[in-house]
């Protein structure tokens, strides 16, 4: 049996007294596409926070064989863990190009031969933003600076790719690249954790899927599974197949 990548037992999250996450277990081989899908309030942002220790947690991590008990978020991106949040925080006043080569901080850092040939990679994944190297990243579209913020995600060269809602507020258009984008990654064997609100698209790129409610997973299975389940259909996909 193959070790898990990432594997979450009984975590424990919230913000100051309200617990949001009430015994979490959940687990990612490498090289695999994990979603997990709920409702707002369920908790999957708080998930991910908790994951990069952004928020105190209390429960079992252990990501690539090393426990992250005392590890900090500094060193968790160190290890190979990289975010992209739902806000996408990417630093608006500087070029697209900028941008990308601060994502390489963690490969410099690792002295990583020619790291910075990764921008290249990137820029085959998202023409748009090659176009767009000299733009303030302040200056682009909704979908642009999802296809950014995912772009300097990745030159870290992360051992897991981390996504909070890529989704979130883009034009079905722009939604549907965006979930070819993490087909191609996926089928390049990025190991992705992906949060997401759009079930039907989430559930269609993953191998296996999470139910999240209030808190705690309610459902789990192969994502082909999740996406014929009467419930999940009901709740969070509608009558359309």
């Amino acid at each position: 049996m193959t070790q898990a990548l990432l594997q979450v037992s009984e975590l424990h999250a919230g913000y100051g007294r309200a617990e949001v996450l009430s015994g979490l277990s959940f687990h990612l081989d490498a090289g695999q596409v994990v979603t997990i899908i709920g409702p707002n309030g369920a908790g999957k942002s708080t998930t991910l926070n908790a994951l990069m220790g952004v928020l105190p947690s209390r429960g079992k991590l252990v990501f690539d064989g090393q426990d992250l008990a005392d590890a900090s978020l500094e060193e968790r991106v160190m290890m190979g863990m990289a975010l992209v949040p739902e806000k996408r925080e990417l630093f608006g006043t500087m070029p697209v190009e900028d941008n990308l080569v601060l994502g390489g901080f963690r490969a410099m850092k690792l002295r990583v031969p020619h790291w910075r040939n990764e921008l290249e990679r990137v820029y085959e994944l998202f023409p748009r933003l090659k176009e767009r190297r000299a733009q303030l990243a302040g200056t682009l579209s909704g979908g642009e600076r999802q296809m950014l913020a995912v772009g300097r995600a990745l030159m870290s060269k992360p051992k897991l790719l981390m996504l909070d809602e890529p989704s979130l507020g883009l034009a079905p258009l722009i939604v549907r690249e965006i979930f070819r984008i993490i087909e191609r990654l996926r089928d390049q064997g990025t190991s992705i954790l992906l949060i997401e609100q759009n079930a039907r698209a989430a559930l269609e790129v993953a191998s296996h899927g999470y139910v999240l409610e209030t808190g705690s997973i309610a459902l789990e299975g192969p994502a082909e599974q999740l996406a014929g389940d009467p419930r999940v259909i009901e709740t969070y996909l509608g009558a359309k197949r």
